[in-house]
């Protein structure tokens, strides 16, 4: 193999399921920080971190020593549920400093150690307790694809049009434009008889849709939707996977909102390292499981149990982490705005440090994201047509670093646009389906 590639071996011999290096041809060798190094030495910054699985950058370094010392001094690797010191030091750390400060009483699951089975846990437990069979998930979401939290996924591209049953599918909140209260639907479809909507197990979704395209739900209308659990007996399970760990600006999304879930499912940065790792936030009440009901091999993580406890300890202990996410977060908001006025019908999108501009064009958002990449930023979109381009850089990025990555994001933006700015701005209706070619024929795409 040629050492300083890799892509040959790769494209012939790993499945077309891969996706990501598409869009990014390079072949990376080392990362620091938010910097992604490639291997011709070349330098990214990277706005995309593992796609929300790196809230605190590549290779904290102390994090690293923690693990580097656990390794050296044989510590458990593999651990199943077994009792074990690194397991019992994660979780006394995460409840003095996460759950007690927010007055959160919850047991904590360790499900397999991805994000979807984190979901797949929540569904099963829910289902189990209310003895109902389905679940409401709401439009735009997303939740994995294994098969569980794939019927609850809203994306037809990840479902491929299987026949998943068990889900029913709801509007999120501004689904059908901000005058109409879709909670009054909901409600509605549960209490009509004749609707024939059963009344779910369970709610869930997530409060900032990051795969859907950075859709944020009111506070206003996750307290009612609250409500109608509460009314109905209706478990409430929140999905912050993605806009949990300290992405929206404070640990959990949910937090300043007003609501506190029954059940919350957390993954990708909980690791703090990028290493597999996802738990089940679970009201005591409601932890009705016998021994082994829901196992898995590897839902002991030792390794990330290591370097989770070490981020807690670092950047948890105290409001500044947190201060530095809401300064960061109002840099990426002005940037972001300054480009409203180059694209017709832009708009902002997003909370705390999980911002994006929705373009409206699917067409567009990957033109701008291509030229970022070839300036050595490092992007991705989100959204039903790919057309919000999503800024996901570590929460901990340097402000000269992150100054200098939506920089070039402006710059990728005006390359692309170009002189053609002049042109009246055509209407496009951001609230359903996006006019890519007309849109593509204003700008000139």
């Amino acid at each position: 193999m040629d050492t300083n590639d890799g892509r040959h071996v790769i494209n012939n011999t790993e499945s077309d399921a891969r996706g990501y290096c598409r869009s990014f041809d390079t072949v990376f060798a080392s990362a620091s920080g938010a910097i992604l190094t490639d291997t011709d030495g070349c330098e990214y910054i990277d706005f995309l971190a593992a796609c929300g699985s790196l809230n605190y950058g590549h290779n904290d370094p102390d994090m690293s020593r923690a693990l580097i010392n656990h390794i050296e001094t044989s510590g458990l690797s593999a651990g199943l549920d077994l009792y074990s010191t690194p397991k019992a030091r994660f979780i006394e750390s995460f409840k003095r400093l996460i759950l007690d400060p927010r007055q959160l009483n919850y047991r904590v699951q360790f499900t397999g150690p991805t994000g979807t089975n984190a979901v797949e846990a929540a569904l099963k437990l829910a289902r189990k307790v209310t003895g109902r069979n389905t679940v409401m998930s709401f439009t735009n979401g997303f939740h994995g694809v294994t098969l569980g939290a794939l019927a609850a996924t809203g994306n037809k591209y990840n479902r491929m049009g299987e026949a998943l049953h068990g889900v029913s599918r709801v509007p999120f909140d501004g689904y059908y434009g901000d005058d109409i209260d879709t909670t009054v639907m909901i409600e509605k479809l549960i209490t009509d008889p004749s609707s024939g909507v059963e009344t779910p197990a369970a709610f869930i979704l997530e409060t900032v849709q990051g795969e859907g395209g950075l859709n944020c739900a009111s506070a206003a209308w996750l307290q009612k939707l609250a409500a109608i659990a509460q009314r109905h007996g209706i478990l409430l399970i929140v999905d912050d996977i993605q806009a949990g760990c300290g992405r929206t600006g404070s640990f959990f999304s949910f937090e300043t909102l007003g609501i506190t879930p029954d059940m919350v499912t957390l993954s990708k940065s909980i690791s703090g390292y990028g290493l597999p790792m996802a738990l089940v936030l679970i009201k005591p009440e409601l932890d009705q499981w016998q021994p082994a009901e829901h196992n898995g091999t590897f839902r002991g993580n030792t390794h990330a149990f290591v370097t989770a406890q070490v981020t807690l300890e670092k950047y948890w202990s105290n409001n500044v982490f947190q201060q530095q996410i809401s300064g960061n977060g109002e840099i990426v908001r002005s940037h972001l705005q300054d480009l409203i006025d180059l694209i017709p019908n832009a708009r902002l999108k997003g909370r705390g440090m999980m911002n994006g501009i929705d373009v409206g064009c699917g067409q567009l958002a990957s033109k701008i994201t291509k030229q970022c990449f070839a300036h050595g930023l490092v992007i991705e979109t989100s959204g039903p047509y790919d057309e919000v381009v999503k800024v996901l850089a570590p929460l901990n990025t340097p402000e000269t670093t992150l100054v200098n990555g939506l920089e070039i994001l402006q710059r990728s933006v005006r390359q692309v646009t170009g002189k053609r700015l002049s042109v009246s701005p055509i209407k496009v209706d951001l609230d359903t389906q996006r006019n890519d070619v007309a849109l593509a024929s204003a700008i000139n795409l």
